[in-house]
């Protein structure tokens, strides 16, 4: 029985990933630290996922409310105009 290319399903390739930040110790992530922050933001100024980037939970929540102190602080931008 032929089938079609519709009806097959995509497999998601699943990598074993440890968080970056568990692995070099960070306990706080702060928001005055732009350069670690830039790492988690696209070229056009939104916030990496997590699926994505590889952090565990904990650290992904720290580093969203981080980069959003450091938006309205003016240290990072909200938008990247390209």
């Amino acid at each position: 029985m032929a089938q079609n290319k519709k009806n097959k399903r995509k497999v998601k390739n699943i990598r074993n990933t440890t968080c970056t930040l568990c692995a070099a110790g960070v306990e706080e992530v702060s928001y005055l630290d732009v350069y670690r922050l830039k790492k988690f933001i696209s070229r056009k100024g939104k916030i990496i996922s997590r699926f994505r980037t590889g952090n565990c939970s904990k650290h992904q929540r720290k580093v969203t409310n981080s980069i959003k102190r450091a938006r309205i602080l003016s240290l990072l931008p909200f938008s990247l105009n390209d």
